[in-house]
């Protein structure tokens, strides 16, 4: 089923999500809704407070960049529970667009390697170390699930440049291809 993406200017973006257990109610259908919802909308990563849920889960299908970026290749996974242990000081700086933020593309100084734990969809335990593209995506999705969203990352003359874009995206003034709420 496809859900709404909550846009920029809803509350829930900006709660601190909470951690699941494997008694979360109907979880393979969420997970298998954000899946579904994020392909619709033309996505590459999908966190649960996208969707109105303030729990501790992402969505990550990032083979349809493979061709330019072959990092991204085999890069489809669901983060439950995820806690990045380990970055570097190393960044890297790369244009990043959201599905929450439509038609807005910033560029984002992100970490270029780090180490993140977290439990697959069967709740097995994964540590996995991401450099580069991947890296920048999951920092991406993470981010939503601390109530923190990339327009926040970039500089304040850039955010004032974009101003007006975002208060229209809050009153519901823009055009997408998918189902959104305000």
């Amino acid at each position: 089923m496809i859900l709404p993406i909550y846009l920029y200017g809803n509350p829930v973006l900006r709660k601190k999500s909470v951690d699941i257990d494997k008694d979360y109610p109907n979880l393979d259908e969420l997970i298998d809704n954000m899946f579904e919802t994020m392909y619709k909308a033309d996505g590459i990563g999908l966190a649960a407070p996208q969707i109105g849920k303030n729990i501790n889960l992402i969505t990550i299908d990032a083979n349809v960049l493979a061709k330019d970026e072959p990092e991204l290749e085999g890069f489809k996974r669901v983060f439950i529970n995820p806690k990045i242990t380990f970055n570097t000081e190393e960044t890297i700086a790369i244009e990043e667009g959201c599905l929450s933020v439509p038609g807005i593309n910033e560029s984002v100084n992100r970490i270029n390697n780090l180490t993140i734990e977290y439990l697959d969809s069967d709740f097995n335990k994964v540590t996995e170390n991401l450099k580069g593209y991947p890296a920048i995506i999951i920092q991406h999705e993470y981010d939503h699930l601390n109530g923190i969203m990339f327009v926040d990352k970039i500089s304040p003359i850039k955010k004032r440049f974009i101003k007006t874009k975002l208060n229209n995206i809050t009153k519901g003034k823009v055009a997408t291809s998918y189902k959104v709420k305000n």
